[in-house]
């Protein structure tokens, strides 16, 4: 099996976002075995931006990296 950095690049990459129990950001690539997280929103872009730049060979990252914010609420009915 291919590495994933040997793979067809999509244009773009997903990333689901949720907000760690412990404070801060963590950040899951859909379709790829990326992980990341960070204290703020600021410094979880640098780290998915470094993390993207790791997992891909050079000049095979997507071009676009979409980030999707999960948040679980409770409703009292």
């Amino acid at each position: 099996m291919a590495r994933p950095s040997q793979r067809k690049v999509e244009s773009e990459l997903v990333f689901v976002v949720e907000e760690a129990l412990e404070g801060g950001y963590t950040a899951r690539a859909l379709g790829e075995s990326i992980f990341t997280e960070a204290d703020d929103l600021a410094g979880l872009h640098e780290r998915i931006r470094e993390a993207v730049r790791c997992h891909f060979d050079k000049g095979k990252c997507p071009r676009v990296v979409q980030l999707h914010f999960v948040r679980d609420e409770q409703l009292a009915v």
